[in-house]
């Protein structure tokens, strides 16, 4: 209370850094978090299916043991192996009752064309059990027109991605001619566009039922192609994936690998989110120690008083150890405070963009361990501060002090 002015600008210069770094790393995580969402909320953690491969036991692999013969080699290409999973309602009901699995669903994947007058565009219908894709892949979520549901409601219906949509030049409520690549044609009808913000899919991608899909392809009630599995814990998919191929028979691909370019620019964005963070913590905490350090020593007549009348060196280090300490509080909860508010603000603020229609504000991410982080370094960087001041200070001779003044 004796200079509360620097007292004041020292807790000041702590608030400021502690406001910008919960409204930095806020935001940044917070983006983050909305472009991860865009992949991990519609791409499975497993994916089962049957893949067109060419036959792993070529002629060629055996010239040496013929080499003594005259042979002619031809190639042996790849197997008629049916895109169907053969027992797919079995193998989802396993999957159902394993714990590691937090929900299952199943999926055709059809080669379409869409015919727009004398044109045919390529197109990829998926066929989805509309329930649980909305469940566990929040597809309703990116419906920017009409209703998920009635996909199920209305027979031979089709929701398209905005670009398909707008190439087509239908709306809600229009009947669009498909033609599969075997020839099936059949008519469907337009009861909502879809969104995902990335151009590849919204272009080519739409979805139906699959009693839909199956109609479409003349396929037998029990056709899946594919069966999407979303697991409780994403750490595990990379080991599953083999599991479940050598269990099942199928083709297994987990998340990571499948976007193994996915997952390098999310940890490269989360090196730059705290590389950035801690910097700032790091600035701040170099201001905090001057304004300090200039304190104790603007205070070394007091100090020198209070030694003359029998204070300790030890007693005059915590002394100034605990007003660091207070200043490291007081600063720290307003830095939490006004940093909450900041980022609610900014979480208020219109964010509109055509790539991204479900997102209307700036997103922010509110999570309490950023204000733990906050407090925490707030109270080391106040202690450290204060401490070197404060050796310093318990060390000097109060004669000479008085003498020099």
């Amino acid at each position: 209370m004796a200079r509360l002015r620097q007292s004041v600008i020292a807790a000041v210069g702590v608030t400021f850094g502690i406001t910008m770094f919960i409204t930095l790393v806020s935001f940044m995580t917070g983006l983050n978090k909305l472009l991860d969402g865009l992949i991990l909320n519609r791409t499975p953690h497993i994916r089962l299916y049957n893949e067109i491969k060419p036959s792993e036991n070529q002629p060629v692999n055996l010239s040496l043991d013929y080499a003594d013969h005259i042979n002619m080699i031809r190639s042996v290409k790849p197997k008629e192996r049916p895109l169907e999973i053969y027992n797919s309602q079995a193998i989802m009901r396993s999957l159902k009752e394993d714990d590691r699995v937090l929900g299952v669903a199943p999926k055709i994947t059809a080669q379409v064309f869409f015919n727009v007058g004398a044109i045919d565009l390529n197109g990829i219908i998926n066929g989805i059990d509309v329930l649980v894709e909305d469940q566990l892949f929040y597809f309703g979520d990116y419906v920017t027109k009409g209703n998920l549901r009635d996909l199920q409601t209305v027979n031979n219906s089709i929701i398209l991605g905005k670009g398909a949509a707008e190439k087509m030049l239908v709306d809600i409520g229009d009947v669009i001619q498909v033609t599969t690549a075997r020839g099936e044609r059949l008519s469907l009808k337009v009861v909502g566009i879809f969104q995902l913000g990335i151009a590849d899919v919204d272009n080519v991608q739409s979805y139906a039922s699959i009693q839909t899909t199956q109609k479409l392809l003349g396929e037998s009630n029990n056709y899946i192609t594919d069966i999407h599995i979303k697991l409780k814990n994403l750490d595990l998919a990379p080991a599953m994936a083999p599991e479940y191929k050598k269990l099942y028979g199928t083709d297994a691909i987990d998340l990571q690998t499948f976007n193994a370019q996915f997952e390098t620019g999310t940890s490269i964005r989360n090196i730059i989110t705290y590389a950035v963070s801690i910097t700032l913590l790091i600035v701040a905490g170099f201001g905090i120690y001057n304004i300090l350090n200039m304190m104790i020593y603007e205070k070394m007549d007091s100090i020198a008083i209070l030694k003359a009348t029998g204070f300790s060196g030890k007693d005059v280090k915590w002394i100034f150890i605990s007003i660091s300490l207070i200043i490291g509080i007081s600063g720290g909860t307003f830095g939490l405070i006004f940093g909450y508010i900041f980022s609610s603000i900014i979480n208020q603020i219109p964010f509109e963009t055509a790539a991204l229609p479900t997102v209307k504000t700036f997103p922010i991410n509110f999570n309490v361990f950023y204000y733990l982080i906050g407090i925490v370094f707030a109270l080391i960087t106040t202690y450290v501060a204060g401490f070197f001041p404060a050796k310093k200070a318990s060390q000097v001779d109060p004669v000479e002090i008085i003498r020099g003044k």
